[in-house]
This record gives structure tokens, C-alpha cells and sequence, in this order.
């Protein structure tokens, strides 16, 4: 590990301040993805900022939704009542994405952030745009099963690693952002971006940058969520595919509808194409299947060295309709 400064800043506006003036400073959260990038020698940061007490740790009831600290623990959120009973859809994102242990130290504004946990990106040996524009994907043409299937590019067909992501982008969260020249919001579907030719950058957050909240608005529709995900194994595996949706259903018919993806994409996937597709439709399995039948339709699926991963086009289909049943069958 390379020798870096370190520094706990007297407040936000100082933390913001520091990065901003240091082109090689990073924010240190909980620390859960930085600390292995550090190791694995993937970034190399002259200064980390700790910004764990100087941004909130609580969970505030706000307008009839809830705010959300930036440095609330993950296990804190996933255990809070009013999350568990007004947004079920994040508790579940949250408890399926970690061990205890990591959910302990992970926070609400790291965990929608962290990288992707693609094999070429974490290896300093292989080439990696992400990590070295330029250098190629090695991931095209090697091993695929987990990678993109939508929004990918020729750069870069990572995935986005983050559970809690994708049920934020279903439950149309906010984020609050400090930066030099103030304060500003951005919806969570907006936060993250597609590789295109540039897949260094995960979100559209600008160095300095720093998310102080996450916003839950009132929505009566979010009490009818739930999140599921499609892994290799239980045991805190990443999504090969993951649903993260919400349902109203009045008289059989769908009346409204919230769909978010994961697992396939470089950043949490809205399937704002299905919602328009379930909206005013029959709630049955051919209704459900048929929207996210749509969403797929510009999926581009790889071949690889493990077989590739057309297999998610199918799982994904399928995962959504069992989601999606289950839903319109629970008691209002």
C-alpha cells in the first residue's frame, strides 16, 4: 500500500473544500470499497478525507418520506422500522447485499457508489479503460457471464455492483450534494451514467462532490415493494440479475408501477419502457412478461470464454414476472 495523507475535516463545507483543492484526494466513508482498491493497488489516492462525522448518521422522517444521513450504516437502515414498513422494497436490497459485518461499516452514500467488482478491473495486470483509458477491455472476448447486456459500450461493459442502488432508482430517491459552489439535488435515476467512451466515471458527480442526504419522497406505492436477487450463491454473492419493484393493482388492473433493474447494466437500470407497458394493463403473467419482454429489447448479450451471458436475457424475464406476481398477489 502506497503512503497517503489523511485528514478529519471540521465540517462538510472543509471536507468539500480539501478534495476539491487536491486533484489525488478521495472521501473516506465506511471505507468497505476504497480499503480494497487500496490493496489491490487500483487507486492511489495522496489524501483521504473522513467524512463519517461530518455528514448525518440519522434516519429523519421528512414530508412523509425520509432522509437519510450520508453516513447512516447500512445495517441501521435495513433495521428501521419506518424503511422496513414505507420502503420494504430498500431493507430487502440492503440485507441481500452484504455480511453483517460489512453492512456494520458500509454507509447510505458508499454503498451507491462503489465500483464495479469486475475481475478486469480489480486485476492491475490486465487492461481496464476504466481503471487506464486507453488500455482496451479485457473483459470483451474473456470472461463475460457477469457483464452488461444493456447500455454497455465498446469500452467498457462492466456492471454496477450496488443493491441498494437499484432500489433507490426504483423508489425515485434523491440525493443531496455539497459542493465548492453549493448545494444542489439529483434524482438517483440521474446519478449514475453509461460507460459510452468514457467509462472512468461512474456517476455524474464532479471531484469534490460530496452526497450529505438521500431523500425518500411519500409514496404510497412503495409500501408495495419488494427487492430480488438472482446470484450464485446466498452467501453475499453480486447480483447476476436483480428486480427491484413496485406495484399498484385496483379491480386487476395495474394501476401504477415502479421497475428498476440490476446486474446488467453500468448503472442501476429504470425500466421506465415496462412501466409504460404495465400501466393500465391486466395484472397476469403474460402483462408482466410482455413489459420486461420491452424493456430487453436493445439487449446485447455476450459471448466469453465461461459461455457468456445470454442466460441473463431469460432469468431476468423470468425473475421479473415472479416478482411482479407476488406483489399483485399480497393483501393490500
Amino acid at each position: 500500500m502506497r503512503p497517503f495523507d489523511y485528514r478529519t475535516p471540521a465540517n462538510a463545507v472543509t471536507a468539500v473544500q480539501a478534495v476539491t483543492e487536491h486533484p489525488a484526494a478521495a472521501f473516506l466513508g465506511g471505507g468497505t470499497n476504497l480499503l480494497d482498491h487500496l490493496k489491490l493497488g487500483i487507486t492511489h489516492p495522496d489524501l483521504l478525507v473522513d467524512v463519517t462525522s461530518v455528514t448525518a448518521d440519522t434516519i429523519e422522517d421528512f414530508q412523509g418520506g425520509l432522509l437519510i444521513g450520508a453516513a447512516a450504516r447500512n445495517s441501521d437502515i435495513a433495521a428501521d422500522y419506518r424503511v422496513r414498513t414505507r420502503y420494504p422494497a430498500l431493507a430487502e436490497a440492503l440485507l441481500s447485499g452484504a455480511s453483517g459485518q460489512l453492512r456494520n461499516m458500509a454507509t447510505a452514500a458508499g454503498n451507491p457508489l462503489q465500483r464495479t467488482r469486475c475481475p478486469y478491473f480489480q486485476d492491475p495486470t490486465t487492461p481496464c479503460n476504466k481503471r487506464r483509458p486507453g488500455s482496451g477491455c479485457a473483459a470483451i472476448g474473456g470472461f463475460t457471464r457477469g457483464h452488461a447486456i444493456l447500455g454497455a459500450s465498446t469500452h467498457c461493459v462492466a456492471t454496477h455492483p450496488s443493491d441498494m442502488a437499484v432500489a433507490l432508482t426504483a423508489l425515485d430517491a434523491t440525493v443531496h450534494v455539497l459542493s465548492a459552489q453549493g448545494e444542489r439535488t439529483i434524482p438517483f435515476a440521474e446519478l449514475h451514467r453509461l460507460p459510452g467512451a468514457d467509462p472512468t466515471r461512474d456517476t455524474v458527480l464532479d471531484h469534490g462532490d460530496l452526497i450529505t442526504l438521500i431523500e425518500l419522497p411519500y409514496s404510497p406505492i412503495a409500501r408495495q415493494s419488494r427487492y430480488y436477487k438472482v446470484r450464485d450463491r446466498a452467501s453475499f454473492a453480486f447480483a447476476l440479475v436483480s428486480v427491484a419493484a413496485a406495484l399498484t393493482v385496483t379491480d386487476g388492473v395495474i394501476s401504477d408501477a415502479r421497475l428498476a433493474f440490476g446486474g446488467i447494466a453500468h448503472k442501476p437500470w429504470r425500466a421506465n419502457r415496462a412501466e409504460q407497458i404495465l400501466i393500465g394493463e391486466p395484472a397476469t403473467d403474460a402483462t408482466y412478461r410482455l413489459a420486461a419482454e420491452h424493456e430487453l429489447a436493445d439487449a446485447r448479450t455476450l459471448d466469453g470464454l465461461d459461455g457468456g451471458n445470454a442466460f441473463k436475457v431469460p432469468l431476468l424475464i423470468r425473475t421479473v414476472v415472479s416478482v411482479l406476481r407476488r406483489l399483485a398477489e399480497e393483501p393490500r
